[in-house]
């Protein structure tokens, strides 16, 4: 058996929540979970204190899925032919950036902000995309192992529920090492709480966004 693989298009969807503030603002970009839509991710997005004032794009996966309670939903890749995946991601994510720095009036000041399996797509299109991040914020998901985590990232918010069975306590304090270990600046978050945010989450990232 030989295996063949042909490029062709698809298209992804992103929604924008425009600033409640006229005139320029920075982006905050937000990367679902599994099986998630581009509308969760923004609710969590909008939830987040102080992101009123920027200008805030959720990118949905290519890929669909059916959850198992049967509602569509999107995921970011499996692992097969997981490197051909990933460069088509962050092209697709790059693309949407500079689609959206073409349209609407935002300043440098860039955020990626991932939750669970979006936590590797926002990790992704900070370290191997072309705009540069301000800031990297990743909620109950871990640091794909096969990154280096070079400074170009300004600073890093680093968050788990302590009672999260997904992204246990020991990836938790790993990823801390090496961002450490990396020399970027960063904040780790345990709050009470599981797979998923809380308000004591949220006050944390708002806190977070106001640094940047």
């Amino acid at each position: 058996m030989q295996e063949y693989t042909l490029k062709t298009s698809v298209s992804g969807r992103y929604l924008l929540q425009l600033p409640l503030h006229a005139g320029t603002a920075s982006l905050l970009v937000g990367f679902h979970g599994y099986g998630q839509t581009a509308e969760d991710e923004l609710a969590l997005l909008g939830a987040i204190p102080g992101s009123g004032g920027w200008l805030c794009c959720s990118i949905e996966a290519l890929h669909p899925v059916y959850t198992p309670t049967g509602e569509p939903g999107s995921s970011w890749m499996t692992s097969r032919q997981r490197e051909q995946r990933i460069a088509e991601n962050v092209h697709y994510i790059d693309a949407v950036i500079k689609r959206v720095r073409e349209s609407c009036q935002v300043n440098d000041t860039l955020c990626f902000h991932g939750f669970s399996q979006g936590s590797g797509m926002a990790c992704r299109a900070a370290l191997l995309g072309f705009h540069r991040a301000s800031g990297l914020m990743l909620l109950g998901g871990d640091l794909p192992p096969e990154l280096s985590v070079p400074g170009g990232v300004g600073k890093v918010h680093l968050a788990r529920g302590n009672g999260d069975r997904l992204y246990t306590q020991e990836q938790f304090d790993h990823d801390r090492a090496r961002i450490s270990e990396a020399g970027i600046q960063f904040v780790s978050t345990l709050f009470t709480g599981d797979h998923g945010a809380n308000e004591e989450y949220f006050k944390a990232a708002g806190d977070f966004l106001v640094q940047l």
